[in-house]
């Protein structure tokens, strides 16, 4: 029998389901983050915006707390960019993309001899064996922020550092001796890991897998093999996968504006199979003119128009026409995330 064809539309009603974005859902903070896979934090305040849009009811200081006491952890983690993920992740995750980063640093920089890496990495332990330090107080072992040293030592970036008050997440710590021990393999933590992603994004290709965690396609492939697995194809004909048991929303299921965040992982290219961010707006949300990027807002799932915030408002960007029904609503979720900010 063939696979079930699904239509771009089809597909881009899957992602926003699971993603929270087609209605807001009442799941805890740690929940919320396990479903969607993580949340990009290059940017701190993402992580508080990507919250803001897809829960009821939450708070600024909900997300503060969560670092504080823990549940919630933010690393240099998928695709070596910084992302609050939760506790129980973080290790499955660390375990998951070491080798895979290890190797991407060998091949694109000069690595010191072993030995001398190695020393390196055990003075950087030592430096923080007594506790959290800030990269100034690091010294030349914080430059870059540790640089290609946090790849052989698992670091977290801890409060107040990496928070909406305090944006610049430059206060470390071990991740041993802020969340307890790993635990797990790295067979376990690729499992882990492609299991969430199809969680959170699918169905999908084992490439767009792969492009999201920063993991080879072959590796995305070993670790779906101990999982229960559902096949479809796009309408091009590409071959999708997603767990078992999980369902498709009907295409024609209405979505909401929702405002996106900066760096928000549904606009990054492994998602380009679902429509959300349009081709033609891709040049506008991500250019080499603009480093910091700019969030968007979506309309029917789509990205129309692009949001920054600027001396206390939110401001806009249209990216294209919008009917007076569909201007309206943007215009009110944009007033809803102004007073968020405020």
């Amino acid at each position: 029998m063939a696979p079930p064809v699904l239509s771009q539309r089809a597909l881009n009603r899957a992602l926003l389901e699971r993603q929270l974005l087609l209605e807001r859902s009442s799941l805890s903070i740690t929940d919320a983050i396990e479903q969607v896979g993580g949340l990009q934090t290059q940017y701190a305040p993402s992580g508080y915006v990507g919250l803001w849009t897809r829960l009821r009811d939450f708070r600024r200081d909900d997300l503060t707390r969560a670092l504080e006491d823990r549940s919630v952890v933010q690393a240099t983690l998928l695709r070596g960019t910084i992302h609050m993920v939760s506790r129980a992740d973080f290790w499955p995750y660390a375990e998951a993309i070491r080798r895979s980063r290890q190797e991407w640093a060998a091949r694109a920089a000069v690595m010191p001899p072993a030995a001398e890496l190695r020393a390196k990495a055990d003075a950087l332990r030592q430096a923080l064996a007594n506790g959290p330090r800030t990269v100034k107080e690091l010294g030349e072992m914080g430059r870059g922020f540790v640089g290609n040293l946090g790849l052989w030592v698992d670091i977290v970036r801890v409060p107040p550092s990496g928070t909406w008050e305090r944006r610049r997440a430059d206060r470390l710590a071990l991740a041993e001796a802020w969340i307890g021990t790993a635990g797990v393999t790295e067979t376990e933590g690729l499992t882990h890991i492609v299991r969430a992603y199809l969680r959170g994004f699918a169905p999908a290709s084992w490439r767009d897998v792969a492009s999201w965690a920063g993991i080879s396609v072959q590796d995305a492939k070993r670790a779906g093999e101990a999982l229960e697995l559902k096949v479809y194809r796009d309408d091009a004909g590409k071959e999708l996968f997603d767990l078992a048991g999980l369902s498709i929303p009907d295409e024609r299921e209405p979505a909401p504006v929702r405002f996106l965040p900066h760096w928000d992982n549904n606009l990054l290219v492994h998602a380009r199979r679902t429509g959300i961010l349009p081709e033609a707006h891709r040049g506008k949300v991500f250019s080499t003119k603009n480093p910091f990027s700019v969030g968007v807002a979506l309309v029917d799932g789509r990205a129309v128009a692009g949001w920054t915030p600027r001396e206390g408002r939110i401001e806009l960007e249209p990216y294209e026409e919008l009917s007076p029904k569909d201007a309206r609503a943007v215009e009110r979720e944009r007033e809803a995330l102004e007073a968020f900010h405020a």
